[in-house]
């Protein structure tokens, strides 16, 4: 199997677990130069860098242009292209806009799968912005999620590898309150349904629950650490990934 992990542009790099694909984020109000400069220092430290190119948090054309450039500059090999937050704060507000400017030629290309919806979008608009963004993309990267279910019938309809998205070993409680943030209606379900008791909301939550049931789908693993660098790093040594 093969893993991921996402950092944000300030994470210490000393305390990266071995894995060869690091994600950088881009959050709204953050500094593109930040992310390009983290990636830059993960080529030197061997990793391969996958920044974040939120459409909705890029001004215009030249800003992008001077991102991919600074990035490519860098060594960066490999991009992730999203919507990102919910309000545009200049030209783009989707990321078909930036796959559209040919400006990632290149460069390996990954984008967002949603498997259990958005709630910033209909289920209806959301398949008809994969159905568009999929010629430009080698791979996706889908939202976290629990359920395994949703995440086998959304891979069974692609035709370019997808990466699952899941979590660190967090606590069930902080799962839930996560999952209400993205949206991600039918992982919130299954934890409501599965961890009712007040003492399992405590426990952290083992992700092998949800490698076992879909490895036989995917051989790719995105980890979403919300934070939880050291234990996440810990869990994967423990279990021999690493």
């Amino acid at each position: 199997m093969n893993f991921s992990i996402e950092i944000s542009p300030i994470t210490e790099l000393n305390n990266l677990p071995e894995l060869k694909d690091v994600y950088i984020t881009l959050l709204p109000g953050g500094d593109f130069r930040e992310t390009a400069a983290q990636a830059e220092k993960l080529v030197k430290k061997g990793y391969n860098p996958i920044p974040h190119f939120p459409a909705r948090s890029i001004e215009n054309e030249a800003q992008l242009k001077e991102y991919i450039s600074m990035c490519k500059n860098g060594g960066t090999k490999q991009v992730l292209v999203i919507g990102g937050s919910r309000d545009p704060i200049g030209d783009f507000d989707s990321s078909i806009q930036l796959l559209e400017t040919g400006y990632f030629e290149g460069l390996k290309i990954g984008i967002a799968g949603h498997p259990e919806g958005s709630p910033d979008i209909s289920d209806s608009k959301l398949e008809k912005a994969m159905n568009d963004k999929k010629p430009y993309a080698d791979y996706i990267v889908t939202q976290w999620l629990l359920n395994p279910q949703p995440i086998i019938d959304f891979i069974s309809k692609q035709i370019i590898p997808v990466h699952v998205g899941i979590t660190g070993p967090l606590k069930i409680s902080s799962l839930i309150k996560f999952a209400n943030i993205v949206g991600a209606k039918n992982s919130l379900n299954f934890l409501k349904s599965n961890f009712s008791k007040a003492l399992d909301l405590m426990k952290p939550r083992d992700p092998n629950d949800l490698i076992g049931k879909v490895k036989s789908h995917s051989d790719f693993f995105h980890i979403y650490t919300f934070g939880g660098l050291k234990e996440t790093n810990k869990w994967l040594m423990e279990n021999k990934y690493v």
